[in-house]
């Protein structure tokens, strides 16, 4: 199995970036999918999920309202997209999934996830 992500890089604050992770191998399927964080000295923070089941989103609260989650369940790829980004959400960004549970909470807020990405570095700086 493998999650590939992409599109990290450098970007001014106030920019955009989209993220995308492609899923492949998953010949049992998985039930959702998202995007965790992590920056230099600081913990994990779940950043936006979704369930394959239900659709139903989850967000965290530092970036609602900036960034989109979608999905192409045909292409098995998961998107995210960053507006208004700010010098905050400089990380690297995981892409993982759950293939136990379709919970978008369980996968971003209790970080419930079976497989994770590689990771993609997003840098938001002047």
């Amino acid at each position: 199995v493998q999650l590939q992500a992409s599109g990290g890089g450098l970007v001014q604050p106030g920019g955009s970036l989209r993220l995308s992770c492609a899923a492949s191998g998953f010949t049992s399927g998985y039930l959702a999918i998202g995007w965790f964080r992590q920056a230099p000295g600081k913990e994990r923070e779940g950043v936006s999920c979704i369930s394959r089941i239900n659709g139903i989103t989850y967000y965290a609260d530092s970036v609602k309202g900036r960034f989109t989650i979608s999905s192409d369940s045909a292409e098995n790829t998961v998107y995210l997209q960053m507006n208004s980004l700010a010098p905050e959400d400089t990380a690297v960004y995981y892409c993982t999934v759950s293939q136990s549970s379709g919970s978008s909470y369980g996968l971003c807020r209790d970080l419930e996830y079976d497989v994770r990405g590689q990771g993609t570095q997003v840098t938001v700086s002047s």
